[in-house]
């Protein structure tokens, strides 16, 4: 009987089918300096535990994305060990705040399923959720995958997809209890800029770049025990080229997004995403963003605000499609999400 695993395939999917993933993870301070000498990330929540306590938060929490990368990384192993690519989320919530010391786990439901023509490949969609050591959800989201398939004469599942919301209403966020903006200091935070001060159809090039270097993405990717083959075997692709991971690029624009978007502080909703091309070691990845909403919310002096983040390989900024309707072939990340601000 073997006892390794060689990951699933298209075929090992069914509807409705629960899959609860391996290796909790409990995470440290050590996880916010790594994420932070990894990305030029500097929003004060997550830079230090007195601002965070001004904001009315106990400690600064573990930054939104690093969370979403332990949560994600759990799943691979199940959901994208073979993918070909990582093609879209939706429906994504952070629900509470991570702070050291918590143990995360992830659990997926298989919700999607539909078989590509060339009947090598299928689009697997799950919703995955992330719990903590108090089995309170932290976190939950919708994204679908490309895998392979293993016995190509397997026969093809019946197509399901899943109505998923374009967008997340405000109603629909969690906002963290106790968060209380009437105090805060713009100065520490590193830009004037409030809520008020954005209109909707606002764009903001965040002028700064980064050069993605290889030995980087794979210390990032481990970080987040990410073991989909496409980031480490470069012999996997036939370009012999290793794929630089989605979130690092995720990662890597909201951090340059500080520029412009100092004081849109916590993540709590994730509308949309689609990695438009792939990212490989040597890129250079510039930010641009885009206002495309805003609300109030219930807590004190606490706005939201819906941000286009576009992230590209130093293509020119506020270019995103072409008349066909396609992603321009720099364009490396589109993500749409909500994140709350001082009003």
């Amino acid at each position: 009987m073997a006892k390794t695993n060689p990951g699933r395939f298209f075929e090992d999917y069914k509807i409705g089918q629960v899959i609860d993933h391996a290796v909790p993870r409990t995470v440290g301070t050590g996880e916010r300096a790594l994420y932070h000498a990894l990305y030029p990330a500097r929003h004060a929540l997550y830079s230090s535990d007195e601002f965070a306590r001004a904001c009315g938060l106990p400690e600064s929490p573990l930054d939104d994305l690093a969370a979403f990368h332990v949560v994600f990384g759990k799943t691979v192993p199940d959901v994208s060990l073979n993918a070909v690519a990582n093609l879209g989320y939706a429906e994504g919530r952070w629900l509470k705040p991570v702070y050291a010391g918590d143990t995360l786990r992830s659990s997926s439901e298989v919700i999607g399923l539909k078989q590509n023509s060339n009947g090598k490949t299928g689009v697997v969609y799950v919703r995955t959720r992330g719990m903590n050591q108090r089995n309170e959800v932290v976190m939950d989201y919708v994204r679908w995958v490309m895998v392979r398939k293993h016995d190509l004469d397997a026969p093809a599942p019946d197509t399901v997809v899943p109505e998923l919301k374009k967008a997340l209403t405000v109603d629909d966020l969690a906002i963290p209890e106790g968060l209380d903006f009437t105090n805060y200091d713009f100065t520490l935070a590193g830009e004037p800029h409030r809520w008020g001060d954005y209109e909707i159809g606002e764009t903001i090039d965040h002028v700064d770049g980064v050069t993605v270097e290889e030995a980087e993405h794979m210390m990032a990717t481990r970080l987040w025990q990410n073991t989909a083959k496409v980031h480490f075997d470069a012999t996997f692709r036939p370009d012999g080229q290793r794929l630089i991971y989605g979130g690092h690029v995720i990662s890597m624009a909201r951090a340059l997004s500080f520029n412009g978007l100092a004081n849109a502080q916590m993540i709590v909703g994730l509308n949309g995403g689609a990695h438009a091309n792939p990212c490989f070691s040597g890129l250079t990845i510039k930010a641009w963003s885009e206002v495309l909403d805003k609300a109030e919310t219930s807590q004190p002096g606490v706005g939201a605000i819906r941000l286009r983040l576009v992230a590209t390989k130093g293509g020119a900024p506020f270019a995103l499609k072409g008349e066909d309707g396609k992603y321009l072939p720099d364009v490396l990340l589109d993500l749409d999400y909500w994140a709350l601000m001082p009003v």
